[in-house]
């Protein structure tokens, strides 16, 4: 499989073309659009994936306030009181003061607080990769599923025009006294099944390209023009094995970097519980003043005052919740590490099966190529035998059925090998895979058409 670097943006929204609009528009754009546009659109519009960023967001922020323990706290308060005392009323008192105080040392507390924190906006990052990419994945699923339907549409359109001609081909044999009116009527029953088959193709396209719109945050009854994808796209030569894909997914599958930075956020949490235990040492200062009368009750007070020193602090005894607040950081550490090993058995299996079913898509779509080829040149050759008289009205309808079943194969079997081979960009971690390359080859392709 060609190796395209992967493409997530960090940004709730994603411009599409020269467009700075797409978020609020209201209608789809105009013109054909290919596959890599359609993502952007979507992406641009979607509001899981804008949640997700802004989670994202809220775990930076967090993490940024982990860095407030290395700046000194400082505090100002300012002080008004008029005393009452044997039913009468004093003078105002004023009084205002400044303090600050600085974490000396804590054995590393806060240095783990900050690990932790920055290891879990990690984990949010690779989280919102992983609704990204699921995101990405359903789009072109709705993508092909519409194509699916618009290739259905055309065979079956076809196909009406082949018994449309095997009718009127009975219909004047019959005429000129060759065959029985049975021919006729069976070819007319043929015609009317094959003009059920095309409503039927439609109304599919139609649920097909209202999926599609509503993925992109658009109305179902509105229109929007795809472009197909190119023949050579998803072939044998593109895959490699499984085991090069697992070294891939390693490195940009997120759910496995997102447990990895999980188990890390686990570690981090379970040494701040443990050095919570541990003394801490801060040097602080003070600044006051006060505007006391001299009559007033405990007058005579320094205008101006202040103090520095040093504080040791050490918890001697909070009702064992220290300790076992150490313990459940150590389960949740093991748990974080048996979850990260079962997300690499989870991630190693959808791999393997994403890697046999593109295989074996490859082969159908061989296969159905084949038998398309086939029953193509059947019912050619059938349908010239029945104007010479030498093969029956059944054989001709015959033909026309095994070749509807080829085509509606072929058709399922060509989106079905784009679909599983996106499935396997998803296993790796890397959905995007190819539509960058795509994109210029799908643009002239929509323009030439």
């Amino acid at each position: 499989m060609r190796k395209i670097a992967l493409f997530l943006c960090l940004l709730p929204t994603l411009a599409y073309g020269a467009d700075d609009d797409c978020a609020t528009r209201t209608t789809v754009p105009a013109g054909r659009l290919n596959l890599p546009q359609v993502v952007d659109l979507g992406l641009c519009r979607n509001p899981t994936t804008t949640a997700s960023y802004y989670a994202l967001q809220s775990a930076r922020f967090a993490k940024n306030a982990g860095y407030a323990n290395y700046l000194p706290n400082v505090s100002a308060s300012a002080s008004a009181s008029l005393p009452y005392r044997n039913k009468e009323w004093g003078d105002w008192s004023y009084g205002a003061s400044l303090s600050a105080s600085y974490l000396l040392f804590d054995f590393g507390k806060r240095l783990a607080d900050v690990n932790q924190l920055t290891a879990s906006w990690r984990a949010a990052g690779f989280d919102y990769d992983e609704n990204v990419q699921n995101y990405i994945y359903g789009i072109i699923g709705a993508y092909y599923n519409l194509l699916n339907a618009d290739a259905d549409v055309k065979s079956a359109d076809s196909l009406r025009t082949v018994a449309q001609t095997a009718r009127d081909t009975a219909a004047k044999k019959f005429k000129a006294g060759s065959v029985a009116k049975a021919d006729v009527l069976k070819a007319d029953t043929t015609l009317a099944s094959r003009n059920l088959d095309l409503e039927r193709a439609k109304n599919n396209r139609e649920i097909a390209k209202g999926a599609l719109l509503a993925k992109l945050s658009f109305p179902a009854t509105q229109n929007i023009e795809i472009a197909d994808m190119p023949s050579e796209f998803g072939r044998a030569s593109e895959i490699q094995s499984v085991e090069e894909l697992i070294e891939m997914a390693q490195k940009s599958r997120p759910d496995l970097l997102k447990a990895a930075a999980n188990k890390d956020a686990a570690w981090h949490r379970r040494n701040a519980s443990f050095l919570k235990n541990l003394p801490s040492i801060s040097a602080s200062g003070s600044v006051a003043w006060n505007d006391t009368p001299s009559e007033s009750f405990n007058s005579g007070s320094d205008k101006i005052s202040g103090s520095i020193g040093i504080r040791a602090s050490m918890p001697i005894f909070a009702g064992f919740a220290n300790m076992y607040g150490v313990r459940q950081a150590q389960a949740n550490y093991d748990a974080a590490l048996e979850q990260e090993r079962a997300t690499a058995d989870n991630a190693t299996l959808d791999i393997f099966t994403a890697y046999q079913n593109y295989k074996t898509a490859q082969t159908v779509l061989t296969q159905t190529e084949t038998l398309l080829k086939s029953a193509t040149e059947s019912e050619r050759v059938t349908a010239g035998m029945y104007k010479v008289g030498r093969a029956t009205m059944l054989d001709w309808q015959t033909a026309q059925s095994e070749l509807v079943d080829a085509q509606k194969q072929n058709n399922a079997a060509k989106y079905d090998l784009f679909t599983k081979r996106a499935a396997v960009a998803l296993a790796i971690g890397e959905i995007k895979v190819g539509l960058e390359g795509e994109n210029e080859e799908s643009t002239e392709r929509a323009a030439q058409e």
